[in-house]
């Protein structure tokens, strides 16, 4: 067996048929720009985005057989380097070409943040050198349902969701203008970016880099309080510490406040997590210290 140097995504240990069931998946495999956006609207509808086991006292494990073992069998979700991870491995199983890249989360921001979300920049096998790639986006929680050319100025509506990409600016004299991009999505105000990213390839261990301190570091989000989000082309949920809010394409959105020992039900009611044993009683004890 020759050793595992870092490179591809271990498309080859992938349980095909079980990932396609947990995302409700039955039509064509052939790797074409129509499968690919048939899959990821199934993996964005069906897997929910959350940060749970960090709340729970547990690491983020992103070996493929860990990730697999809690987004497809146990039914969970993840944040973007779980599913991504299990994303490219698909994509790779079924023969596409896949480069992962780094994106820094800005949500408007001007100032310079870490590059700690993950995505994908992805060609079909036989697609002609010329023709744009495709930008899969499947871990961040709100979308987009399909990916997005990566073309300059593309700009998707999807069943009312708003999303483009953009060259992005040129931050230093040393950046290469040509090297930066910005995806932006539609808000109730108007156009927001919501992520910068370059085409610089990452691996698998720029993953468990990113996943370290976004799970561990006191100025990372996703230490504090849990957050879930189930995005459909109907509405985008958010459970954020204690909130729950329902957003829809037209803008218009809904909130109300939980109790601490109702989040597990709501949990399990809105986006189809159900936590096992033990990790109900002490999800509600985290949120109870922190409030």
């Amino acid at each position: 067996m020759s050793e595992d140097l870092g490179y591809g995504w271990e498309g080859e240990l992938l349980d095909l048929p079980a990932y396609l069931k947990r995302i409700g998946h039955d039509g064509d495999l052939a790797p074409t720009g129509a499968t690919l956006r048939a899959l990821h609207r199934a993996h964005v509808t069906s897997i929910p985005f959350e940060n749970l086991e960090i709340m729970l006292g547990r690491p983020i494990d992103l070996s493929l057989e860990a990730v697999q073992a809690k987004l497809v069998q146990r039914q969970r979700g993840g944040y973007c380097y779980e599913h991504n991870r299990l994303f490219a491995a698909l994509l790779e199983k079924l023969g596409y070409e896949v480069t992962a890249l780094a994106g820094r989360v800005t949500l408007g921001a001007q100032k310079i943040l870490p590059a700690t979300h993950a995505l994908l920049h992805v060609r079909p096998p036989d697609a002609p050198r010329d023709e744009p790639a495709w930008l899969c986006d499947v871990g961040f929680g709100a979308g987009p349902l399909e990916p997005l050319r990566l073309v300059d100025g593309e700009e998707a509506d999807q069943d009312g969701w708003g999303f483009r990409l953009r060259r992005g600016r040129t931050v230093t004299a040393w950046t290469p203008n040509t090297a930066g991009w910005e995806m932006h999505q539609r808000g109730p105000d108007g156009w927001v970016q919501r992520h910068t990213f370059v085409l610089s390839e990452a691996f698998r261990i720029d993953f468990e880099v990113g996943s370290h301190f976004v799970s561990t570091s006191p100025r990372s989000p996703f230490t504090t309080r849990p957050y879930v989000q189930k995005f459909s082309a109907g509405d985008l949920r958010v459970l954020d510490g204690t909130m729950v809010t329902v957003t829809r394409p037209d803008g218009s959105a809904e909130a109300r406040t939980l109790a601490p020992e109702d989040v597990p039900d709501v949990l399990a009611r809105d986006f189809g997590i159900v936590l096992e044993g033990e990790d109900p009683d002490r999800l509600v004890e985290f949120i109870r210290t922190k409030n």
